[in-house]
């Protein structure tokens, strides 16, 4: 009998437990709502060539260009919607105009923004590449920066800015004056509005601010006035990671579509996520590799008006450019 009461027990147990793991697969990884994307062309090669890169990291579109960090090159390089070089502007150094490292981009009217990691700072230039000023220093006070690497313009002029090594986010008035900014200069954490080493950040269509919380591998949502909205990426967005779906192996870089569609490079899990705006899951993209349409750690995406996705292919030294199926 004793035994017998055993192999019952032992079978409710081993029943119990397997129904609390399928309720936490269901609860912790969704399955995938939408088709996705499809490749179509890459481009680029490593070296100091036109149309070659040396870790090229960030990525913005004007209505007809694309914008690429070449970051080791120091320098950026513009493309047509094809991959067709058309020029390049900056040179190594940190005198006005000149870039240490350029990192994630944005585009605003007719000026480009360029967050450089190693002269604490952020350059703006023209579309044509004519420099017109640089905001910030290095520091920790207000309105300095330890290493930009991300940054969004709203519409109003404001500058957001993902301050990595100071573990904030930081807004600034167009002139650079410091508005505010979120999480504790230099101090990390996994609560609601801390940070890990944020990589980036974007604006969506209805103003809510979205960021790329690089070392929580999760993204952090606030509203257009600056209250924390919600969050997501792994169990409860606490800083676990892992390859499952809506998980992150770090958030590298993200960007809005019009219609309000995030996506974010998944750097270690070498893949493009996406999700709508209140963190539902909807596909991937990619995987490891060095294939068209494969990844070795992807760091910059960016969207275009008509849905058009082009990718930083970090480790493959190129571009990637994918549509909807």
């Amino acid at each position: 009998m004793k035994i017998k009461t055993l192999i019952k027990v032992t079978g409710r147990l081993t029943a119990i437990i397997t129904l609390a793991l399928l309720a936490g697969w269901i609860a912790f990884v969704p399955s995938a709502k939408e088709a996705g994307y499809s490749f179509v062309t890459s481009w680029g090669s490593k070296g100091d060539g036109d149309g070659q890169f040396n870790d090229p990291v960030g990525i913005a579109l004007s209505d007809d260009e694309i914008f690429v960090s070449d970051a080791r090159n120091s320098r950026i390089q513009v493309f047509d919607y094809d991959g067709n070089y058309r020029r390049s502007f900056g040179a190594k150094g940190d005198a006005p105009g000149h870039l240490g490292r350029p990192m994630n981009l944005a585009i605003s009217g007719d000026k480009l923004y360029v967050p450089d990691y190693f002269n604490d700072r952020i350059e703006i230039f023209t579309l044509t590449g004519k420099y017109i000023k640089s905001i910030g220093r290095a520091g920790k006070e207000p309105g300095e920066f330890n290493a930009p690497d991300g940054i969004a313009v709203a519409k109003n002029g404001d500058l957001f800015v993902t301050d990595f090594y100071n573990k904030r986010l930081q807004q600034l008035g167009a002139d650079g004056h410091f508005i505010r900014q979120w999480g504790t200069t230099g101090e990390t954490g996994i609560l609601a509005g801390q940070f890990n080493y944020p990589t980036d950040v974007a604006l969506g269509p209805n103003g809510k601010i979205f960021v790329a919380d690089g070392y929580n591998d999760r993204i952090q949502v606030f509203t257009s006035d600056g209250q924390f909205s919600h969050k997501w990426g792994g169990p409860f967005a606490l800083n676990i990671s892992g390859p499952f779906n809506g998980w992150f192996r770090t958030v590298s870089s993200i960007d809005v579509s019009n219609d309000g569609k995030v996506f974010a490079t998944d750097f270690y899990n070498h893949r493009i996520q996406a999700f709508r705006s209140d963190g539902t899951f909807l596909f991937s993209m990619g995987g490891p590799g060095k294939g068209g349409g494969q990844f070795t750690y992807p760091l910059g995406i960016a969207v275009a008006k008509d849905g058009t996705i082009f990718i930083v292919d970090y480790g493959n030294n190129r571009i990637q450019k994918w549509q909807q199926h």
